[in-house]
C-alpha cells in the first residue's frame, strides 16, 4: 500500500518514455544482430548436423564397400590359393611323368648299351675261336698230310662224305 501512496504520475509517464525508447533501441541495436547471431548459429549448426548426416552416411557406404571389397578378396585369394594348389598338383604330377620317362629312357638306353657289348664279346669270342679252330686246323692239315698217301685218304674220305644228288 506504500508503493501506491507513493505512486507519482510524471516519473511514471518518463519512466514508460525511457523503457519504450530503451526497447527501440534495443530492438533496432542489439536484438537485430543478437537475433542474426542466433539465426547464423542455428543455420551453422544445422549445417554441421546435415553434414555430419552425409559424412555418417559416406562412412556407412564406405563400410559397406569395404566389407564388399574384403570378401571380394578372400573370393579372389580363395581362387588362387586353389588355382595354385592344382598348379602344384599338375606341376608335382609333370615331373613325375617326365622323371619317370627319363628313367625309362635310361634303361633303355643302358640295356642297348648291353646288348652291344654282349654282342661285341660275342663277336670277339667267336673271331678268336675261328682263329685259334684255324690255327688248330692248319697245324692238324700240316701234320695230316705230309705224306702223299695221307693226303689221297683224306680226299677219299671228303668225297664220300659228299652227297652228290644235291
Amino acid at each position: 500500500m506504500k508503493l501506491i501512496e507513493q505512486f507519482e504520475a510524471g516519473l511514471f509517464f518518463w519512466q514508460a518514455i525511457i523503457l519504450v525508447l530503451m526497447l527501440v533501441l534495443l530492438r533496432k541495436f542489439a536484438w537485430k544482430p543478437i537475433m542474426n547471431a542466433i539465426q547464423d548459429r542455428e543455420e551453422g549448426i544445422e549445417n554441421a548436423l546435415k553434414a555430419a548426416e552425409k559424412a555418417k552416411s559416406e562412412m556407412q557406404n564406405i563400410t559397406a564397400d569395404n566389407k564388399k571389397i574384403l570378401k571380394e578378396a578372400k573370393l579372389e585369394r580363395e581362387a588362387i590359393l586353389k588355382e595354385a594348389n592344382a598348379l602344384k598338383s599338375s606341376t608335382i604330377e609333370e615331373a613325375k611323368e617326365e622323371a619317370k620317362a627319363e628313367a625309362s629312357k635310361i634303361i633303355e638306353q643302358a640295356k642297348q648299351a648291353i646288348e652291344q657289348e654282349k654282342q661285341a664279346a660275342i663277336s670277339e669270342i667267336k673271331k678268336q675261336v675261328a682263329d685259334l679252330s684255324i690255327e688248330i686246323a692248319s697245324k692238324l692239315v700240316k701234320e695230316n698230310l705230309s705224306s702223299d698217301k695221307k693226303q689221297l685218304e683224306l680226299v677219299d674220305t671228303l668225297l664220300s662224305d659228299i652227297d652228290l644228288k644235291k
